[in-house]
């Protein structure tokens, strides 16, 4: 069987691979390592450096990052009425070596029946406020120590499901008993998969996007590169690319360190076919690098090569990954999205090919993000409103509840 680049391999489901390109066109295969991505804690998590990293995602070390269910009106009654169950991710699967699980209302109970809280979104807003207000402060010093104009904050919602895994023994004992408990869930790991199926997209940006007043923004094309620094191994240099006048090559756009993640809430929403996760992040908009730094990045993202058949639609040359200095080229994405705003939201719908080289997976996933700028303008006034914040916070979640939430317990 001839040889397949890792990123041409293709994961369960797609379509037949095309033919091996010629060798001067491959990518350096990549040693497969097993990685839990995005695995989250109840509590603060705290280390000696001022951010730490769970595979690409950076945190800062006074974190906050919780998971909880929304929905039940009486909590005594979860182990009755709910159940984990498995749902297919290939390329969670390929990642971990474990089938993930996700909680399901049992059969019979829905949204309408008395098991269920008539105004979910005030649960979750009393939940997740004094995280948020702690977290912000701690990012408001971090601001104030940097440039506060080159830091960029916001609150995102985004829509998925949460994943567990890694069941103990004393997990596996609770469900084959029907004992299953919150407590039991949180010594499992979990992860959040933000893929949508493609019927969702579509009515979040058609029936939700004319009840909500969302007017279209622009649509966008670009290319991620994301890149190791031997200089700061705690740190990955992400650089936007947009396409050339002539559509045969990329050209960076813009240079950033990753995003850090300040609190991070899952929520698994019992009553609907979609979870949520509420994000608190910054992001550096501009990094000071120097014009050699610059020129070698520039270099490495010249000899990239589009190519929509390769998964993450970039390739190098054979030997051209690495600059042979201190970058080289640890994830790739080719994403396509479209933005949408009215005064208190904005919504943007992402298709995004992805392939990570050091574990050499990719994957393809549509994704949705919905930002909310009042809270971050009220958080980051001078003296806070704390109720105005949270007024702006139930109102944002009452409408993702009411709007972007599909009834019914699974996809």
């Amino acid at each position: 069987m001839a040889y397949i680049p890792p990123h041409k391999r293709q994961t369960k489901g797609s379509p037949p691979l095309e033919p091996t390109p010629a060798p001067e066109s491959l990518i350096p295969g990549s040693f497969r390592k097993k990685v839990n991505l995005n695995s989250f804690w109840d509590h603060h998590k705290r280390k000696k450096d001022k951010i730490f990293r769970t595979s690409n995602v950076v945190y800062t070390d006074d974190a906050v990052l919780r998971w909880f269910s929304v929905g039940l009106a009486d909590d005594s009654r979860f182990s009755s009425l709910v159940t984990l169950q498995p749902v297919p991710v290939d390329s969670f699967e390929l990642r971990s070596g474990q089938k993930p699980l996700s909680l399901f209302l049992t059969q019979g109970c829905s949204e309408g029946t008395n098991e269920l809280i008539d105004t979910p979104w005030l649960f979750v807003a009393a939940n997740v406020k004094q995280d948020l207000l702690l977290s912000f402060q701690h990012m408001k010093r971090e601001m104030e120590e940097a440039d506060m104009a080159q830091v960029k904050p916001s609150v995102v919602a985004r829509f998925g499901k949460v994943l567990f895994y890694g069941i103990s023994s004393a997990c596996k004992e609770s469900l084959k008993t029907n004992s299953l408990i919150e407590t039991t869930l949180r010594e499992m790991k979990r992860s959040f998969h933000t893929d949508v199926p493609p019927s969702y997209m579509s009515y979040i940006e058609n029936r939700v996007g004319e009840k909500l007043g969302l007017e279209y923004v622009q649509r966008k094309e670009l290319y991620y590169i994301k890149l190791s620094d031997k200089l700061r191994p705690e740190s990955t240099v992400s650089c936007k690319c947009t396409v050339s006048k002539d559509q045969k090559k990329i050209q960076l756009y813009k240079i950033e360190l990753n995003r850090v993640r300040h609190m991070v809430a899952d929520m698994s929403c019992l009553g609907k076919s979609s979870d949520l996760r509420l994000i608190l992040y910054t992001k550096k908009i501009k990094m000071a690098l120097s014009d050699e730094e610059i020129n070698e990045i520039k270099d490495l993202i010249g000899s990239a090569i589009m190519d929509s058949e390769v998964q993450g639609g970039l390739r190098w040359p054979f030997g051209k990954i690495s600059s042979g200095g201190r970058y080289a080229v640890i994830a790739i994405g080719h994403t396509t999205s479209k933005s949408y705003r009215n005064s208190s939201i904005r919504v943007k719908l992402r298709h995004a090919d992805r392939f990570d080289f050091r574990s050499s997976i990719g994957e393809v996933t549509r994704e949705i993000f919905l930002k909310m700028p009042g809270v971050i303008s009220q958080l980051r006034k001078q003296i806070v409103d704390e109720s105005r914040v949270f007024e702006l916070l139930e109102d944002n979640l009452k409408l993702i509840w009411d709007h972007c939430l599909l009834d019914g317990s699974s996809s």
